[in-house]
């Protein structure tokens, strides 16, 4: 299997090649707890102000690489910027996150843009995926990506993060007509935002459903399994060289299928699920990648070391990209993420 004669190790890895070393990046790798990326969020004003200009967004994706040279960067944006194109109203609380106006009926869901209308909220964006292409090094994999449809839902019917998506659950079971059309209308936008990604320049996506852990059962099939399937289904018709990455996080046994019941290249792992399991059961079926928890780029020292090989040696007879099982937080030591580099990448399989 071929990348299409780039030499970019996470696209040969995407494609099933079993790399000496795995290719790495990580989650939120731009983001607050470098200082570079605090200094140009100040510059910015506001977190939204920063997902909107081009120049300073695609700043903030390229300092980890120029840092700790990565082999992928991934688009500096936010999943809840789909739900603003809709129509929906976001704001952002300082320390506390994402506010969105609810939707909660058939009228909330009747009242949004249509899908054709979201590009002109979201064209900076497709901006920012530009200057990447041109001032990204040669070697570097650019990520573009979006939040899966029923994570996204969760965030515009309760209007903000929730401990166990309950809102979204309520009106799942108490208005699914009202439901199925709300999901339909952000998979229909998700495809649309991420084929804009992929034309303005992105290699790979990436679709994240944080919250797909809350789903169980037939649930999960039907409101995580599918919308992956019909966005990775719809991409590859119209881009069939582009690789998606899915990451149902929290899925547990949910993963085991996942290459196969939604056509994605590769599974992201959380680390709720051992390496050892994911490699019997998971990376059977194609690339996947993870899964060191976030704790150890606050904690460091030699247990940092000690799972990061033992990661590396697990997944070490197939394809796998080395990442964290969630985003970085805000407060990991970059010199954490340092060691995690240099010991991924001096580790023998």
């Amino acid at each position: 299997m071929k990348d299409g004669g780039t030499g970019k190790t996470i696209l040969r890895a995407l494609a099933g090649e079993v790399l000496p070393t795995p290719p790495i990046w990580m989650m939120r790798q731009a983001g607050r707890y470098l200082p570079e990326y605090r200094a140009t969020r100040a510059q910015a004003g506001d977190f939204l102000s920063l997902c909107y200009n081009p120049e300073l967004a695609a700043e903030v994706t390229l300092q980890p690489i120029r840092r700790y040279g990565f082999d992928a960067a991934i688009l500096f944006a936010d999943i809840l910027l789909v739900p603003q194109a809709l129509g929906a109203d976001l704001w952002f609380v300082t320390g506390e996150g994402p506010r969105l106006s609810t939707i909660t009926d058939q009228t909330g869901v009747d009242a949004l843009k249509s899908v054709d209308d979201i590009h002109e909220t979201l064209n900076p964006i497709y901006e920012t995926v530009k200057v990447l292409r041109r001032e990204l090094p040669t070697e570097t994999t650019l990520i573009g990506f979006a939040g899966a449809p029923w994570t996204v839902a969760t965030y515009m019917i309760a209007g903000q993060g929730t401990p166990d998506q309950g809102p979204a659950h309520a009106m799942r079971e108490g208005v699914p007509e009202a439901f199925d059309a709300l999901m339909a209308r952000i998979t229909a936008a998700t495809i649309e935002y991420l084929a804009a990604q992929i034309e303005a320049g992105a290699e790979v996506v990436k679709i994240f459903d944080s919250w797909a852990g809350s789903l169980k059962g037939e649930a999960f099939q039907k409101y995580a399994v599918a919308p992956c399937a019909e966005i990775t289904a719809a991409l590859k018709a119209r881009y069939p060289h582009i690789p998606v990455i899915g990451f149902p996080r929290e899925a547990g046994e949910g993963y085991v299928g996942f290459h196969k019941a939604t056509g994605v290249d590769c599974v992201a792992l959380d680390n709720s699920v051992s390496p050892e399991w994911a490699a019997a059961h998971v990376q059977v079926d194609g690339c996947v990648q993870g899964n060191l928890a976030s704790s150890h780029m606050v904690t460091g020292g030699q247990a940092l070391v000690d799972e990061t090989r033992a990661i590396v040696q697990a997944f070490s007879k197939g394809p796998h990209i080395f990442n964290l099982g969630h985003g970085i937080t805000p407060d990991a030591d970059p010199d954490n993420v340092a060691l995690m580099i240099e010991t991924v990448r001096s580790t023998k399989s």
